[in-house]
């Protein structure tokens, strides 16, 4: 009760200063405390801030324009761009040409002029040691399209030379010449029948003959690699010229896409004798009126007749098994693709029961192909296209 009952005022005088003096040299220490603490914040901040500015200087460094030529440059540099080439496999490309400084400089320099999308792969006469920009201007210069050369899919070279002739203003000649000193894949086995890639084309003022063919070249390389080509060929324990082949044959044997990857069936399975039990003459008999048609060169009907299907030729799928000994015209991407992922069904037969559509029937079977004949010989017989 007693120590509950004392009041402060009663507390001996003494104690009461001692305490006092004691409140005092805390606070005391406090505000050293405080004082000490703030030099020691300051000392960090100074060091997170002079470190964190040399780190800073360090990401702009990183992030800033890559070193660049100040002038217009010296001399002459070809150099060529490759089709399917990126702003910066094209700088990669200035750079070791000598044309420019850095990738990085080639690059922003693109990034500031909204026309550097438009570079064309092709052959550039350049300077050596120019700067970026130069160096994008000059390329703009010669970028300019004069004009545009379209081939439509499943051409042979003959065709595509007679073409091209048509849409520009090289000569047969000239093309054929090309095409024929063309630096072609090693797959192909220098020849370049299917590999003349079918698509529409930009010439520049500077594209010459033997420019546009590596294009068409460089451009199947593309579609093959797009498609998996390679792969899908070592799968199949064949070559990529066979599988051209293969794409070529789809390409000539019907229009529609949808009905590629069922040729590709077919054709798979009768090379395999998938088809021998269901009335194919002989294990690994196509019988493609396609090949007879490169075989006689003629192109005029959708069918062959009994001479035709007698012709003497390696390329004659009706009178020697296996696939003929190349591709029989230039496929497009979707015959490629098909040729690389077919449906995998277990059809031996097709037919195309309207030539006006292109519709296409399938059959397993001789009877149900016998069935599908008999549909397109009933639309021959009120349409002028048979």
């Amino acid at each position: 009760m007693t120590d509950l009952g004392l009041m402060d005022d009663e507390e001996p005088r003494p104690a009461r200063r001692n305490r006092r003096r004691r409140r005092k040299r805390r606070r005391g220490g406090s505000v050293m405390a405080v004082l000490l603490s703030l030099a020691v914040v300051g000392t960090l901040g100074y060091g997170i801030y002079y470190g964190g500015s040399q780190i800073f200087d360090a990401v702009g460094e990183w992030f800033a324009d890559g070193e660049d030529y100040p002038g217009p440059g010296s001399g002459e540099v070809e150099v060529t761009i490759e089709s399917g080439s990126s702003l910066r496999a094209m700088g990669t490309t200035l750079v070791e040409a000598g044309v420019v400084a850095s990738q990085d400089a080639f690059v922003s320099a693109a990034d500031d002029n909204p026309d550097a999308g438009s570079i064309q792969p092709g052959t550039y006469t350049l300077r050596n040691e120019m700067s970026a920009e130069g160096a994008i201007d000059m390329m703009l210069e010669t970028t300019t399209v004069v004009s545009r050369a379209a081939v439509p899919e499943g051409y042979r070279v003959r065709q595509t030379v007679s073409q091209l002739a048509e849409e520009t203003e090289f000569a047969e000649e000239e093309l054929q010449s090309a095409v024929d000193g063309a630096e072609l894949p090693e797959y192909t086995e220098g020849d370049p029948e299917g590999f003349l890639f079918p698509a529409t084309y930009d010439l520049h003022a500077d594209t010459n003959a033997g420019g546009l063919i590596d294009m068409m070249v460089n451009r199947f390389g593309r579609a093959a690699e797009d498609v998996g080509l390679e792969a899908a060929a070592t799968d199949r324990d064949m070559t990529m010229r066979e599988m051209v082949t293969v794409a070529s044959i789809i390409e000539r044997e019907v229009s529609r896409p949808e009905d590629m990857p069922r040729v590709a069936d077919v054709i798979y399975n009768r090379l395999s004798g998938a088809c021998a039990e269901q009335g194919v003459p002989a294990d690994g008999m196509l019988q493609m009126d396609s090949t007879v048609h490169y075989a006689i060169d003629e192109y005029s009907s959708v069918f062959t007749s009994d001479e035709d299907r007698n012709v003497d030729s390696p390329y004659n799928t009706y009178r020697y098994p296996g696939l003929p000994p190349g591709p029989i015209a230039s496929p497009g991407e979707q015959a490629l693709q098909a040729t690389a992922s077919p449906a995998g069904g277990s059809d031996c037969y097709f037919v195309a029961v309207d030539l006006e559509t292109g519709e296409t029937a399938f059959a397993v079977t001789p009877e149900d192909h016998n069935a599908n004949v008999a549909r397109l010989e009933e639309y021959c017989t009120t349409s002028d296209l048979c």
